[in-house]
């Protein structure tokens, strides 16, 4: 069985990025997977304001991320960027924390304005942790319905677009388990 860890880079607990991450969670559960749930909420706050990059904390979840067989990534949009948290989160892990590891980045905004967050801010950052970047999904905060955690995507075709994406990370994540094989 792959262990998938899912990364939450949103610092509020109902958030609409934890509520879609969540669901992805539940559809890989549904496939075999095991998932594990990460949140920056998980990390002792002292640990990320002082840069702790010798703490057990940072210590255990670099060590879920560098073995998971596949990492989904999630943030809300911030200023047309990643949450800082987030960002002070992964400057914490090694340099190669995601080596040829599958990523599926994930943001979610306000409106379409912020799409190109994903593509300028959330993947190169995910690049330099070596980590192998997907086509990634974003999605507008109207798209998603925080009160229905089984299925918390409102329109078909974004839904059908999750899908696909989750569908091709778990294709990649196959392939690369054939080939250790």
């Amino acid at each position: 069985m792959s262990e998938i860890v899912i990364l939450s880079g949103s610092p509020s607990e109902s958030s609409r990025s934890e509520t879609v991450l969540h669901y992805l969670g539940s559809l890989l559960q549904q496939e075999g997977f095991s998932v594990t749930h990460l949140s920056v909420r998980d990390v002792p706050q002292e640990d990320l304001f002082t840069g702790r990059f010798d703490s057990p904390a940072i210590a255990e979840i670099s060590t879920l991320i560098h073995d998971a067989s596949g990492v989904i990534v999630g943030s809300p949009v911030y200023k047309a960027a990643y949450s800082g948290v987030l960002k002070a989160l992964l400057d914490l892990l090694p340099q190669d924390a995601l080596q040829d590891t599958p990523v599926l980045p994930l943001m979610t905004g306000g409106s379409p304005n912020h799409l190109l967050a994903l593509e300028y801010s959330l993947k190169p950052l995910l690049a330099t942790l070596k980590g192998q970047n997907l086509k990634g999904v974003y999605l507008v905060d109207s798209q998603i319905d925080k009160s229905n955690p089984a299925q918390p995507i409102l329109e078909d075709d974004v839904r059908q677009r999750l899908t696909k994406q989750l569908a091709y990370f778990v294709k990649i994540i196959g392939k690369q388990q054939e080939s250790l094989r």
